[in-house]
């Protein structure tokens, strides 16, 4: 019996000593999860999952570790779990629809984050359930932007690549010739520091190539901008004092915002801004393209939530002033960051709140008349994926750029991709009346391919302008049409047009349809060899321009045109038109025409001959004759 009991008391022991050893390692890998040491923090709660202690627990946690981890495969397959659970938290629902969005699977996200709406949850008004076309039309637009190799890549987080004078500065991890490896909890790689090289090398950057100065911390140092004239900086570091971190009163270390100047090509006198503190974090600086206002990313208090994008004017002696936030617009309930402003004004930033194809997507914004940012738009694939996509910038040009994505297929785990872009090109124009060239709003414009097909259709506004989209390296023909003018149109080509430019201009003239039974009385007269005197036929068809000019259109207003065959001399037959233009203008002021109906009256000579009778050329009289004649051209008919 003693025996038994002794068993019995051995074994209650073991489990006791079993359910201590899991409970410490629980609450190791909770210290290790609310460090921010996730990838430490996933082994223990899979060995928790693996002994099958607080199971549900630990599995929601780990889930939790990849999303953070950014894994969304990892997350997925964990999250597939959590939401089987009973009772689960419903945020989970939202949780595992994000992490089903970064694989791809966008069926199946609409409907969990279905579900996580018809269980009470709020979704934002940005948020991707807004569009159930989205994918499909981000996947189908035209592609602008094409990925070109980078050779500086690392195993280790590369990112925030910005271009400046032919060097380009970026932000690493990599830790080649760094004796003693100091290691961020997060996702176990060292800290970051930041690294500057020539834009074209073709080589790897090592830890020689790290920026000159005092820059680079025994913690985490960029990204980094710097202004045009290249003599100022501001850059991200962790926020410490006396190689001490400083943290907030959740014990955590906000990143900040620093300022640095350019003296003896060494970058110092390092300068904490005023718009940092110690209880929130500021972070990622851009600047505009005449470096009087500073964009960064905060969590500061007065947000909408998460991280959002502010931006602060900057005075000539530097200091800071009259900080607002960019509005809901660009900010959601969820993360943005990574600003960047390009030479016109354009504000790109990346987000996991608005409409994407993954987690973090890159978004340019768009502006009215006003300048006011009216709506924001996803810049598709290639540079967006199923995965984080962020710290993009462009280059001066406006062609070229950088930007830094976690997908599959990079050497580390952030991986910076130069791009170039290949504007979209418009085909443009104005339409306008022929006669009076005033623009004709409302005129129907079709655009054709080289076969014919119609590509597209539109109208001009009441300025008479249009513009339509077009491929590059291809034939087209536009045709311009309206109820009262003759249709106008032209061949054009937008092959071997430099990437830079974005327009093809194609204005078009329409002139107004004539009454073609009344304007059919309008007929040429014709003069006699060496005359200019109106012959009695002659006179009788200027006596129809007058009925019709009296009784018909007494608004008609027209041009007269009067020329001589070939024979004698140009400057002979240049006077002997004048003086026939001259003799039709008299007879029609006679029979009582308004001389302000009359716009012109003009010799041309032999310039504007009807057929091949030129100088030298055998014809007969009567071809002869219908070069000697006067033409009429409607101005105007009402």
């Amino acid at each position: 019996m003693k025996i038994k009991n002794y068993i019995l008391v051995c074994i209650a022991l073991m489990l006791s000593i079993t359910m201590f050893s899991q409970q410490g390692k629980q609450k190791r890998a909770d210290t290790l999860f609310n460090k921010f040491s996730f990838v430490k923090a996933a082994e223990v709660y899979r060995e928790l999952i693996a002994n099958n202690y607080n199971r549900d627990y630990a599995t929601r946690q780990l889930a939790d570790c990849y999303a953070l981890l950014r894994d969304p495969n990892n997350a997925s397959r964990y999250y597939k779990s959590v939401v089987k659970q009973e009772n689960v938290p419903i945020e989970y629902y939202y949780k595992y629809a994000q992490s089903l969005r970064g694989i791809k699977k966008y069926d199946d996200s609409q409907e969990w984050l279905q579900r996580y709406k018809d269980s009470g949850g709020v979704v934002n008004a940005n948020d991707f359930s807004k569009d159930i076309n989205f994918i499909t039309s981000v996947f189908g637009a035209k592609q602008q932007y094409f990925l070109d190799k980078v050779y500086f890549n690392t195993k280790f987080s590369d990112f925030g690549a910005f271009e400046q004078n032919g060097k380009v500065y970026f932000t690493s991890s990599r830790d080649e010739g760094v004796a003693i490896k100091r290691l961020y909890g997060w996702n176990e790689q060292p800290f970051l520091d930041v690294y500057v090289t020539d834009a074209k090398t073709k080589r790897n950057v090592d830890h020689s190539s790290k920026i000159k100065g005092d820059i680079n911390s025994i913690y985490h140092d960029g990204p980094v901008i710097i202004t045009k004239n290249g003599q100022t900086m501001y850059f991200s570091r962790n926020n410490f004092k006396d190689q001490i971190e400083v943290k907030d009163k959740k014990g955590l270390t906000n990143m900040k915002i620093y300022r640095a100047t350019l003296t003896d090509s060494i970058w110092t006198n390092v300068e904490d801004l005023s718009i940092n503190s110690d209880e929130f974090s500021t972070q990622h600086a851009a600047l505009n393209s005449d470096d009087t206002k500073l964009y960064f990313s905060s969590d500061r208090p007065g947000g909408r939530g998460g991280s959002d994008i502010w931006v602060v004017d900057i005075s000539p002696d530097g200091s800071l002033s009259n900080l607002q936030n960019m509005g809901d617009v660009v900010n959601t309930e969820s993360a943005e960051g990574f600003p960047f402003i390009n030479n016109e004004g354009t504000l790109f930033f990346s987000s996991d709140g608005h409409t994407g194809l993954g987690l973090l997507d890159i978004f340019g914004t768009i502006k009215n008349e006003n300048e006011e940012i009216v709506d924001v738009i996803n810049l598709g694939v290639p540079v967006n994926s199923n995965n984080d996509d962020f710290s993009f910038t462009m280059n001066q040009d406006g062609i070229t750029g950088y930007f830094a994505s976690n997908r599959n297929g990079g050497r580390g785990s952030d991986d910076i991709y130069a791009f170039h872009r290949v504007p979209t090109l418009q085909v443009e124009g104005v339409v306008t009346d022929a006669i009076n060239t005033k623009p004709i709003p409302g005129a129907k414009i079709t655009l054709y391919d080289d076969k014919g097909n119609q590509i597209a259709y539109m109208e001009t506004d009441e300025n008479g302008f249009y513009q339509i989209n077009i491929d590059r390296d291809k034939d087209y023909k536009i045709v311009a049409s309206q109820d009262k003018y003759i249709d106008d149109y032209r061949n054009f080509s937008s092959k071997h047009i430099q990437t830079e430019l974005t327009a093809v201009n194609a204005n078009l003239l329409l002139n107004p349809k004539p009454d073609v039974i009344k304007l059919a009385e309008l007929n040429t007269i014709y003069f006699d060899y060496d005359k200019h005197n109106i012959r009695k036929d002659a006179a009788l068809e200027l006596d129809k321009i007058v009925n019709l000019m009296t009784n018909d259109y007494p608004e008609m207003v027209i041009r007269i045109e009067s020329h001589t065959d070939s024979r004698g001399a140009l400057s002979y037959n240049d006077k002997l038109s004048i003086d026939r233009a001259n003799s039709t203008y008299d007879y029609l002021i006679s029979k009582g025409i308004d001389p302000s109906r009359i716009t012109e009256h003009k010799g041309y000579g032999e310039r504007r001959l009807t057929n091949g009778c030129e100088d030298g050329a055998k014809c007969e009289e009567a071809d002869h004759q219908l070069n000697r004649r006067t033409q009429f051209i409607v101005i105007k008919m009402e």
